[in-house]
């Protein structure tokens, strides 16, 4: 039984609109699980778990020692809950995007953010041109001069800077990988997603 040649068209015409659709919803798939990987796995980070607990944390992240929690050493207001939260939005706005199919391949465009754009958004609370994100990995001064105390005068009520040093100068920040390797690893499996 032949079709009749409006038929035909019709199906030329919408069998790629048919598959792009098909290759648009797996595509957003793949991209999707491994976007709620990277957030789990931000999410789980030893800093960000600490911060999460604020003035309370243990240093579980060993950036600090005994000494003290990031969350008090870093300055934070005591009124701020949760200091990772504007990471973890930065992070939700990675977006697949379709772009088009070829004759041999899939074009599809990815937006995901950079470190960059994470430390511009978290300053240090005492220094607005440092991001604390960063010194989480570059390292953050002063802990021969932090003295762990509850005061009305600490911003996060549990820690002030010394005049003097406090610690033995051995004392010092450990930097730990954060915010860069995070980013670099999943940019590496976006560019790998496969449909």
């Amino acid at each position: 039984m032949a079709l009749d040649l409006k038929i035909v068209a019709d199906l030329k015409r919408q069998a790629p609109k048919i598959l792009r659709n098909e290759i648009q919803k797996r595509g957003r798939a793949s991209f999707q699980k491994i976007k709620n990987k990277m957030i789990a796995e931000f999410l789980n980070h030893p800093v960000t778990i600490e911060l999460k607990q604020g003035i309370s944390a243990k240093n579980i992240s060993g950036t600090l020692g005994e000494a003290t929690n990031l969350y008090s050493f870093i300055g934070f207001d005591d009124s701020v809950e949760d200091p990772t939260k504007i990471i973890e939005d930065i992070l939700q706005q990675a977006n697949f995007e379709f772009a088009t199919i070829k004759r041999d391949s899939i074009e599809f465009s990815i937006y995901m953010p950079d470190a960059k754009d994470v430390f511009d958004a978290t300053p240090m609370p005492w220094a607005s041109g440092r991001s604390w994100a960063k010194g989480i990995e570059t390292g953050i001064s002063g802990l021969g001069y932090y003295l762990k105390v509850r005061r009305d005068s600490s911003r996060s009520g549990l820690g002030v800077q010394s005049p003097r040093r406090v610690r033995k100068s051995g004392s010092k920040f450990k930097n730990i990988q954060y915010i860069s390797a995070l980013l670099n690893k999943y940019k590496k499996e976006f560019i790998n997603l496969t449909i």
